[in-house]
Parts: C-alpha cells; structure tokens; sequence
C-alpha cells in the first residue's frame, strides 16, 4: 500500500457516479429481465476506463473502478453465490424514525432510483458464478493500464454487512452464518489483492449496524455484535497481508439527523485493531467532523504501521468544501499520527447504491478536486515544499 511518503496522498471510499446507461443495465438485471451479459460487460469496461481517467484528471492517486458493475456496496453477492434468495424488509434508522415526516420525503426523493433487492439467507452459501469478479477485475486492470495510476482499490463486503443487510433465514445461529460468510469472501478477497490491487473491506456494520439493524439493542449489546463482527472478519482475512488491506467505517451514508450514532469512543479500540492496515472513516460531515479530537485523546492506542484515511469531503453534500478547510482537517490528523500516515479520502462513497447519489455527478469531481488541491496546500506546509 502507497504511503504519503513525500507529500499527502489523495484516495475515496469506492463508489462513484455511473452513466445512465450503465444504471439502465442495472435496473434491467436487478429486475431480473433478460440482458446480454457480453454487452454488459462491454459498458462495463468503457465506463470503468472513463472513471479512472476522471479521479486520475482531478488529481486522485489511488484510484477505483467506482463500483460501475455493482448496483449496492453489499447486494451485488446474489448475483455471485448461490444461498439468497426471497426479499426482506426495509430496515430504517433509529434517527430516522424519530423524524417520520422526513423519513417520508427521503422514502419519496428514492421513487426514481433503481429498486433494490434485500435477499435473505434462504440456503448454504457457495460460490456459484466467478465471472462478475473475474470481470471487474480484468476492467480495473486494463483502465489501470492507460491511466498513468500507480495504486487502485477494489470494495468488496464484509462479513458482518452482508449479515446486517441479508437476515439469516437458514444457518442455526448468527455466528454460523457470519462463518459461513467469512469462508466464502476469503476467495474474493485474495482475488483482488492476487490481481495487485489493494483491498477495502466495506464495513458499515461496526457502525451504522447500531442504529439501523441493532436498534433495540443497548450498546453493551451491540458491542458483542460488533465482536462476533470483527472475529468473523479476521478469520475471512487470515493469511492474507495487512499492507494490502484497508477498511471503511461508516454511520450510513445518507442525508439524516443521525443523532442516534454511536459514539465513535465507544468502538475506537476495537475497529483499529482490525488487521487492515489503513482505515477509512467519516471526519467532514457535522455529525463526526468532531472526531479528530477521539484520535488526539486514544492516540496511544493506535497501531503505529496504522494509516488513517479520514474523509476531509462530505459525500452527501453539494458544498465543495475550500481547500483551505480540507488542508486543515488533513494536518490536524498529520500531527496525531505523523505526516507519512495519512491519506486524504471521501466520506463515503458518491453513489453507494446505482441510480441514488446525492451529490450532482459533476460537483463529485469538482469536491474530489478540491480534496486534491487541499492535500497539496497541506503537503506544502507539512513538508516545506
């Protein structure tokens, strides 16, 4: 994994903006119509080299495939495993049924957007098609190739979002099938770290899983959950390299009062002793831009190979924050944990689901810009060059 060895290094969460048509063959396959899946692919791998080329001209150094052929950060296993099947129920956050008139206006803005299917575990888990991965895989690569990057990432799910986002309807217990889980993404994860790229584990479940799926839990309670989580995690990443592995931790990625989030204090030494060796994690948006202070307090638990990640632009706003704000939440975190250990990053991801961003599409390149521009105003200062 790349470190800000000479100046702050510029990276995001994953998913970015799709072309229209690249959403229409998604619905289409979402809504189970028949599609040529040679052509699929093909879009595919045109809209994959075109968002590389995009991070690559406003000045993004690790770089994604931006999720082009997923249409959910967590739902895209139905299409690679066999085991889900049926449809479960929405789950709400806690905040934002403390605010139904909004709940319905944000339940509203959706209409449009591409209908997701929330499966559940009906069956055992087995790998049953290889070529999604397979393809994403060959994408990024060839896009890589041309664009001049060094370094690119690849999302895959955790084993804990999948098991927030996909109830368990089949396995005898919740640490059966978090089990069961972890033995089948091992294979995605070594594929993706095999082929060169680093690996981001998607993990909203440390975090968001609290207020959304663990709701009528304590926090004492979700805390075991969150243990079983990681466990499982570590088991689906052993024997694989820590420098190659980098992690997301999220409150959820939509626009609420989130006021019913877990206390970043209250997680902090069990998620950053989590074996990737970089994480992600949202410090811009008003609910968490606070938290910097956490690191600052908890410091002498932070692994000292750890790199953190913080996102320095909100992903579910159209303020294009100055680069001046971004230069200053990137050296308050340099004095923490020293200059060479941190990378500028996103919130979240820009279109966590296709269809459904909340930032224009031309105002994500436009922030990621200014997120550059700030890395290097920062750089200059941290560096004296």
């Amino acid at each position: 994994m790349r470190c800000s060895t000479d100046r702050i290094l510029c990276t995001h969460v994953g998913s970015l903006p799709r072309p229209q048509a690249v959403v229409d063959m998604l619905a289409q396959r979402e809504a189970g119509e028949p599609i040529d899946e040679d052509a699929f692919y093909l879009r595919m791998r045109d809209a994959v080299a075109e968002v590389v080329r995009r991070q690559r001209a406003v000045g993004v150094d690790v770089v994604s495939d931006g999720e082009q052929a997923k249409v959910g950060y967590a739902n895209y296993l139905r299409d690679r495993f066999s085991g889900f099947s049926g449809e479960s129920a929405a789950v709400r956050g806690a905040d934002l049924e403390d605010f139904p008139e909004y709940l319905a206006r944000l339940l509203k803005r959706r209409e449009g957007a591409v209908k997701i299917h929330r499966p559940c575990c009906t069956a055992e888990i087995r790998l049953r098609n290889e070529r999604p991965l397979r393809e994403d895989i060959s994408n990024l690569q060839a896009a890589l190739h041309s664009s001049g990057a060094e370094e690119a990432f690849m999302n895959a799910a955790s084993p804990g979002v999948v098991a927030v986002f996909q109830p368990n309807r089949y396995y005898t217990s919740q640490s059966a099938y978090l089990e069961a889980l972890a033995e089948a993404m091992r294979h995605e994860y070594r594929s993706i770290i095999d082929a060169g790229f680093v690996l981001q584990i998607d993990c909203p479940d440390l975090a968001m899983g609290r207020h959304v799926t663990y709701k009528d839990l304590d926090d004492e309670a979700f805390l075991g959950r969150l243990h079983e989580q990681l466990e499982a995690l570590e088991h689906a990443l052993s024997g694989l390299p820590a420098d190659r592995i980098r992690m997301h931790l999220c409150w959820g990625n939509y626009e609420g009062p989130h006021h019913r989030d877990i206390d970043l204090r209250k997680i902090f030494a069990a998620v950053i002793r989590a074996r990737p060796q970089a994480i992600l994690f949202e410090a811009a948006n008003p609910r968490h831009a606070h938290e910097w202070a956490i690191f600052e307090e908890l410091k002498a638990l932070i692994p000292s190979d750890k790199i953190l990640v913080p996102g320095v632009v909100q992903s579910s706003s159209n303020y294009i924050e100055h680069p001046e704000l971004v230069a200053q939440r990137l050296e308050r975190f340099a004095q923490i944990v020293g200059r060479d250990r941190v990378m500028a990053g996103s919130d979240c991801g820009f279109s966590t689901f296709a269809g459904d961003g909340l930032v224009d599409p031309q105002i994500v390149y436009a922030k990621l810009q200014a997120m550059s521009q700030g890395a290097a105003l920062a750089s200059r200062r941290l560096w004296g060059h």
